[in-house]
């Protein structure tokens, strides 16, 4: 049976929605990553996305992951934090990440 998460993402002050729906395949280990967005620069970026493997993704540096390098081309706002969620999708599509939820508080 595959193993699979889905991810909703509301990225703040830009108001778009984005989904992310992660499945790994039984039979290789990788991972397909679907993405539905109201950001056009997130379907551009979605529309090539490659299937991921997770181990070397999970243990790549950051800047060296296939999602934030594919994301360098697309995705013109560094702090956008849909690379970051594609990863996490990814990380518990495949069990090597507990499902959690993360949230970003502005405090003053």
């Amino acid at each position: 049976m595959a193993k699979e998460c889905t991810i909703e993402v509301d990225a703040g002050v830009c108001k778009m929605k984005t989904m992310i729906h992660a499945v790994q395949d039984d039979a290789t280990g990788m991972v397909r990553v679907e993405i539905k967005s109201d950001c056009h620069n997130i379907l551009r970026f979605s529309w090539r996305f490659p299937d991921i493997n997770p181990y070397t993704e999970i243990e790549s540096p950051m800047c060296e992951t296939d999602t934030y390098r594919h994301a360098s081309k697309y995705i013109p706002h560094a702090a956008c934090p849909i690379p970051c969620a594609v990863i996490r999708a990814v990380e518990v599509a495949s069990d090597m990440g507990i499902r959690r939820d993360i949230t970003i508080n502005y405090v003053d």
